[in-house]
């Protein structure tokens, strides 16, 4: 997550802070990749596909406690957790553990800024630090992803995904014909276009 005493920088990432209002300037989620307490086994809580959070099979319908229990999660080698300063205790994720659920974008081709929301609200921006990645979902489509901070990702929503990779071009990597997504500078590759039949 930004960092939201540090200058913003970025038009497009400016007006998702400004449309969040006075809330975004919080203080941002604790040093959990610090922090190295006993792993205590695992809880009966899910992350669904969808980005519901469960608790004992039930949806947990408070978005504050939601918010909360997000900024103590943390993606270790063998699981995820949920992390304080004194315990570690393992979820199941079914996807991503976030959605990104709006897009700001701002300028074209190599200039080009895309910035996104989380279900949680933490505001990103599309960098070296915040790459985008694609996988093939099921039926041999595509999935976006951006990376939100440490190992945790989210998936950029169906509607938002057909806006970004509308977005494409084509470009030549290594000799290879491919297409992909320019942000910040960086070309991130989504297939081959050899491929691209089946996307």
């Amino acid at each position: 997550m930004t960092d939201p005493s540090a200058p913003i920088s970025g038009n497009a990432l400016a007006r998702l802070t400004e449309a969040l209002g006075p809330d975004a300037k919080r203080k941002g989620p604790p040093p959990v990749e610090r922090w190295n307490p006993a792993y205590c086994g695992e809880i009966d809580m899910r992350i669904a596909a969808d980005g519901t959070w469960h608790y004992m099979g039930t949806p947990i319908n408070r978005p504050a406690l939601v918010k909360l229990l997000s900024t103590v999660l943390r993606k270790d080698p063998e699981c995820y957790v949920l992390v304080t300063p004194v315990e570690r205790v393992g979820i199941t994720v079914e996807d991503a553990p976030f959605l990104a659920v709006e897009m700001a974008v701002e300028g074209e081709g190599e200039s080009r800024q895309i910035a996104f929301r989380t279900n949680v609200d933490d505001l990103v921006q599309v960098s070296p630090e915040h790459p985008l990645r694609f996988e093939r979902d099921a039926n041999g489509g595509v999935k976006p992803y951006v990376k939100v901070r440490g190992a945790l990702w989210a998936r950029v929503t169906r509607a938002l995904a057909l806006d970004l990779i509308a977005m494409g071009e084509e470009k030549d990597v290594e000799g290879v014909a491919t297409f992909g997504i320019t942000a910040s500078g960086i070309f991130f590759h989504i297939a081959p276009v050899s491929e691209l039949d089946g996307l």
